[in-house]
């Protein structure tokens, strides 16, 4: 393993390390217990989903406790309006304008970070403990204020720890903050099991049967990413000639799931900030709300189907341009046996990777719904969902692969400058 491989997986972890000392870090002037206690009896509910994601940030108030979300929020608007918009949409395209497009995202993620931190600064004031005590320990007032402050600078010391991961490190940054916090909640997530299991609130058998769930999941998972569709290549003999010390593609690889795991992550955010907002509200109509849209609820899981496979299509069709393939293929003399260069090559990629995206979306929406269908027909008395098995993952071996592609990238690099 070279040096630079070794520097950059040490930056990611550091990072990381950093983010979870970060969940440590409460706001200002809350009482942490009587907050904790208040989880605890939520850990079913879209709070206890929300928790989990945070990696159990949420139940400490820490700064960080907003995570990540408001930024994929973020994230998702100018998505949306990128492609509702063309003149938005080729400002993402430049590398000038990518840098405009990117500081919109984040003075959007400031405004809804704001926005979230002071609706849960003021809905903690509401919130009091069994024995009676607030959850806030200063003044209303003051506390907005510094709780606003302090989440702000949590959620844009997170954006900055994903950038620098996905600049100097290796995977995309913020899906290994994602990563680290579901994988951070795990241990936990075993103790509590194996109390329910001392108690007698949970069968044996049904912890075996909740392990092979996750290990289909996993295998399902693996199964159907590492899948592609290699679509052949030809190139003419004079290209051939001219390139034959190096190694030319004599194939397009198209992944069956061509959007990643960016679906389930939106359609979460999504789902989550309603939920999320309205919990705890004493209105009857909010409350109704709130039950409609709980994790642990069908409806919950029907939208979150729909959702998946409306952002798979939606994100396939932004990360796959068959336009831009197809010209590079003519530029380079290649061609798809069979079909023309040029439109003709661009309109048969389309109608591929559309065939892929449609069982990619389904496959996606069923990993995402069908394990707590399964779970919830058994009667585990709490939440476990595909979402945070297809996160962690698909984070792990798109890590593994950038890994793999580093070293080799290392080797030519060591094999050009011996002369070989």
């Amino acid at each position: 393993m070279s040096k630079d491989l070794v520097n950059k997986i040490l930056i990611t972890l550091g990072f990381i390390f950093l983010y979870r000392l970060l969940a440590y870090v409460p706001v200002p002037g809350v009482n942490i217990d009587v907050v904790k206690e208040f989880f605890d009896s939520n850990a079913n509910n879209a709070l206890g989903l929300v928790n989990m994601f945070s990696g159990n940030a949420v139940e400490r108030l820490s700064i960080i406790s907003l995570g990540i979300m408001p930024y994929i929020t973020a994230s998702i608007i100018m998505e949306l309006l990128a492609a509702t918009f063309p003149a938005l949409g080729k400002m993402k395209k430049e590398r000038d304008g990518m840098q405009k497009y990117m500081q919109i995202i984040r003075y959007t993620t400031i405004v809804i970070t704001l926005i979230q931190s002071i609706g849960v600064s003021m809905g903690l004031n509401s919130l009091t403990g069994q024995s009676g005590q607030n959850a806030i320990s200063i003044d209303m007032d003051t506390f907005i204020a510094v709780s606003s402050i302090s989440m702000l600078t949590g959620t844009m010391l997170l954006m900055w720890i994903g950038e620098q991961i996905t600049q100097k490190g290796i995977g995309n940054g913020i899906s290994l903050i994602i990563f680290a916090g579901i994988v951070s909640a795990i241990p936990s997530a075993i103790g509590g099991t194996i109390d329910l299991v001392n108690n007698g609130q949970m069968n044996f058998l049904t912890v075996i049967a909740i392990l092979v769930i996750i290990l289909a999941t996993v295998g399902a998972i693996i199964y159907v990413e590492l899948g592609e569709r290699r679509v052949p290549v030809s190139y003419s003999r004079k290209v051939m000639m001219q390139n034959q010390n190096k190694r030319v593609m004599n194939y397009i690889p198209i992944k069956v799931n061509l959007s990643g795991v960016i679906p389930a992550i939106f359609a979460s955010a999504i789902l989550m900030f309603p939920a999320t907002v309205l919990q705890g509200s004493q209105n009857e109509y909010l409350m109704a709300v709130a039950d409609f849209l709980n994790p642990s609820s069908y409806t919950f899981n029907i939208f979150m189907f729909l959702f998946v496979v409306f952002f798979a299509f939606f994100y396939a069709s932004i990360t796959f341009n068959a336009k831009d393939i197809s010209d590079n293929l003519k530029r380079q003399g290649g061609f798809i046996p069979g079909v023309r260069p040029g439109a003709s090559t661009a309109s048969f990629l389309n109608e591929v990777a559309g065939r892929l995206t449609f069982w990619g979306a389904l496959y996606l929406a069923a990993i995402s719904t069908v394990p707590w269908l399964l779970v919830k027909a058994m009667g585990v008395p709490f939440y476990f969902g595909g979402v945070a098995v297809l996160i962690v993952v698909q984070v792990a071996i798109d890590t593994m692969r950038k890994i793999e592609a580093q070293q080799y990238t290392n080797k030519y690099e060591t094999l050009s400058a011996v002369g070989l």
